[in-house]
């Protein structure tokens, strides 16, 4: 079942996109200092789109891996006082007299 919606959902996400290239087939001058191309509009977009949601993965994988690297950090300090804590338990208690 969930196969069967997955793939019912791709089938829409690309009808969308073709709908949406035809309907912005007009084309458009982008001048990038050195030379000018014209591309259709929808290509401009999707690539701007595209470019976007990498920029946005990257930066929260950034952000993933320095809590991740916090955490490991973290939990080995856990440790070294978890162990330190029962070492202390083990050592026997002395009467001062």
């Amino acid at each position: 079942m969930k196969r069967i919606i997955l793939w019912l959902f791709i089938i829409l996400v690309v009808l969308f996109g073709i709908s949406f290239s035809v309907l912005n087939a007009e084309l458009v001058t982008l001048d990038y200092y050195f030379s000018k191309i014209e591309v259709p509009l929808s290509i401009v977009v999707v690539t701007t789109l595209a470019f976007g949601i990498l920029l946005g993965i990257a930066s929260s994988l950034l952000v993933s891996l320095k809590t991740r690297r916090e955490l490991s950090r973290l939990r080995k300090k856990l440790k070294n006082r978890e162990l330190e804590i029962s070492n202390m338990r083990a050592i026997p208690v002395q009467d001062l007299r």
